[in-house]
């Protein structure tokens, strides 16, 4: 649930638009604060980052659906009616998440049927996420987005139905109030505050040498953004959406949970408004249309990757990134240990990134680091824990990564992106010498064939690319562990409690 710790004095304003009848909307979430939209914005000052700018819907943003409140302004209400409670039978005990929990079980007939019963069921019944659940699990990628999911749903089940009309009654519901009900509309129509896009502190260079990379980012194992790697791309010059659907025809790439051909999912991210858009991640794009494999090259920082000792065996590492504004990943550290590089094509990204041994506020990783519970959309993380890195010693490296930059992301780094526009990027995951130890580490893990990703054989994967490190290149890994050994010694005791590589000098493996 979103939060309103601190929000209080800074209210959400709509954009300036054509005339709206509706009324203003009036925000909150768990602490049940009120934020009428109608207020102007009040400084909220900071010493280093002051922050003028309330919270602004985006210019585009349809009314709230049918008239739901956050609970927050229950308390303020004239009168102590919820409809939310009412005409739900014995259901009314249960929270919002069991009631669309139980009706997620349903059928889009059945939820048709149980929207006539009462006003409530009608809301609950009509909420967008359970008729994108039922598309994705019934219709897996074939369909085409029909301006909602439950338009989407009901033009493919019923082609003969007319579905223009669904949606357009403007039947609004007095005092209904739910947090959960409110919330997915609110996180997709927010805009990006401009404080969370000011901070930049990241370095930035430009041409530099592999050797001055190496020194002063991949071995002291430090995120870096780097200009002018693309310039000799031919993607950057042509990848775009014509471009793409010609080359890609009827070829389906990995979108969340289902494939999709290029031109339905452009469809959906030209419509769609949700707070998780659909993301298209595809590790197996250059196999599909070799085209587009040949059309970008990887920059000379990263061009060491001993995982490709493995061939064809080795894990997924390379992704094809398209996704439109308010897409993205939420917190994660990338797979098997490795290091990465992220290059923006096309549109722009805004990350923030936490060094190994410092956890993002929001974020629960269980104790053998195979499960991450974090807030549902980035934008909720945003409104509740962004403001709280600003009092932290060891604030997060951030930065806004535009097209033709590149963001290397050192392994074992917590980061979180999202897209500010549509975007279009190539992003790889490699093991070079400085990370080779920790990989090695880390796939013989005891939990290995949990955390291991991207490959079917899980169990075998450390000794195989063990072998094959010693067979391509012997002595290396011995050569690695008296270095990192010399290393360790040169440091202090603290010195080597708080370093994010630490647990490379194990050599368990």
């Amino acid at each position: 649930m979103l939060s309103c710790k601190r929000l209080l004095l800074r209210p959400i304003k709509r954009k300036k638009k054509k005339k709206n009848k509706n009324k203003p909307i009036t925000t909150t979430h768990q602490n049940h604060c009120i934020l009428p939209s109608d207020v102007q914005p009040m400084d909220y000052p900071e010493e280093d980052e002051p922050e003028e700018d309330g919270f602004s819907l985006k210019s585009s943003a349809p009314s709230n659906n049918h008239g739901v409140q956050p609970l927050g302004n229950f308390f303020l209400s004239s009168t102590s009616h919820n409809s939310r409670d009412a005409g739900l039978g014995n259901l009314k005990t249960l929270t919002d998440e069991l009631v669309l929990e139980i009706l997620g079980f349903l059928d889009g007939t059945d939820l048709g049927i149980l929207a006539t019963v009462s006003k409530s069921l009608y809301i609950f019944c009509t909420h967008e996420p359970l008729w994108r659940n039922l598309v994705l699990e019934t219709l897996k990628g074939g369909f085409l987005y029909n301006f909602s999911w439950r338009k989407t749903y009901i033009s493919a089940h019923f082609p003969c139905f007319d579905v223009s009309n669904i949606g357009s009654c403007g039947l609004s519901i007095r005092d209904f109030y739910s947090d959960y009900m409110f919330q997915s509309w609110l996180c997709a129509n927010l805009e990006m505050k401009p404080e969370w896009l000011r901070r930049d502190n990241i370095q930035r260079r430009r041409g530099i040498s592999v050797e001055e990379f190496i020194l002063n980012f991949e071995e002291p194992n430090k995120p870096v953004l780097l200009e002018g790697c693309l310039d000799n791309w031919v993607a950057k010059d042509k990848w775009d959406k014509d471009y793409l659907i010609e080359i890609c025809g009827d070829v389906k790439f990995s979108v969340g949970p289902v494939e999709m051909k290029l031109e339905d999912y452009f469809r959906y991210s030209d419509f769609s408004r949700e707070e998780r858009p659909l993301y298209l991640f595809d590790p197996k794009f250059a196999k599909k249309i070799p085209k587009l494999g040949n059309e970008y090259e990887v920059p000379p920082y990263f061009r060491e990757d001993l995982f490709s000792v493995l061939g064809e065996e080795r894990p997924d590492y390379r992704w094809i990134i398209i996704g439109p504004a308010g897409s993205g990943s939420s917190f994660h550290i990338d797979p098997n240990s490795t290091s990465a590089w992220n290059a923006v094509i096309k549109g722009s990204k805004k990350w923030v990134l936490f060094p190994p041994e410092v956890v993002p506020p929001g974020v629960h990783p269980s104790p053998d680091g195979a499960e991450v519970a974090c807030p549902v959309s980035i934008i909720e993380w945003f409104m509740n824990f962004y403001g709280a890195t600003k009092d932290w010693r060891k604030r997060p490296i951030e930065c806004v990564c535009k097209a033709g930059e590149v963001v290397f992301v050192p392994n074992g780094w917590w980061h979180l992106v999202i897209n500010l526009e549509e975007s279009i990027a190539i992003t790889q995951n490699y093991v070079s010498r400085r990370n080779l130890l920790n990989v090695l580490e880390f796939l013989q893990k005891p939990n290995a064939v949990e955390l291991v990703s991207g490959t079917n054989d899980r169990v075998n994967l450390h000794n195989k690319f063990k072998d094959a490190i010693e067979a391509a290149f012997p002595g290396t890994i011995d050569q690695i562990v008296i270095k990192a050994e010399e290393k360790k010694k040169q440091c202090s005791y603290w010195e080597t409690v708080a370093d994010s590589n630490s647990g490379a000098f194990k050599f368990s493996f």
